[in-house]
């Protein structure tokens, strides 16, 4: 979600600079893109659309997860030297390896979903088991390996997006942006 408001903030901010300084909008030469389509797919198959989630088990997700994480880290690796991809590699590679120190599974913990959701139950979160079709697995910080880099991060309450990210996908977010203000660029540049 976090990645989405980037694009977004991103995007406008690129286009209205564009229109402000008459510059026309260019894309970097970038190697591999066909990557990011094969990785993503799976992903949103399995953690954005509920009625193709429930298909697949969850026994799936871990592999796939990892599987899909290799491929947007390789990507990003092949494209260091474009804007903002070295900020991206660093979160990605931040998110890769929680993921792959829990089992395939980003971290949230129980206390981390109470601030998210304060009016439920403190026992409604169960430890062990996967938050919704997400990409999260519900763990006891004491369990969690590198917990410093699970989705631990949430917006203040009074936002009324409520939402749990990681620092990872805070460099995702900042390396998009600079990739997206990029391509706004003076001709001479």
């Amino acid at each position: 979600m976090i990645l989405l408001w980037a694009v977004f903030i991103g995007l406008a901010a690129t286009i209205l600079r564009a229109r402000l300084y008459h510059r026309t909008l260019k894309l970097s030469n970038l190697r591999w893109e066909w990557l990011v389509f094969i990785t993503v797919i799976p992903q949103i198959f399995l953690f954005q659309i509920p009625a193709t989630a429930k298909w697949f088990s969850e026994a799936l997700i871990p592999p796939v997860q990892v599987i899909t994480m290799v491929g947007l880290v390789v990507f990003a690796s092949a494209n260091i030297s474009a804007p903002g991809f070295w900020v991206l590699w660093l979160g990605l590679i931040s998110n890769f390896l929680v993921i792959i120190l829990n089992g395939g599974w980003m971290p949230i913990s129980a206390e981390t979903l109470i601030r998210i959701v304060p009016n439920h139950p403190e026992d409604y979160w169960i430890i062990g088991t996967r938050l919704g079709f997400t990409k999260d697995h519900i763990m006891a910080p004491a369990e969690t390996n590198l917990v410093w880099l699970s989705d631990r991060l949430v917006l203040p309450q009074w936002l009324p997006l409520h939402i749990a990210f990681s620092l990872g996908d805070i460099f995702i977010s900042i390396g998009t942006i600079i990739l997206l203000w990029s391509l706004s660029r003076n001709e001479k540049e």
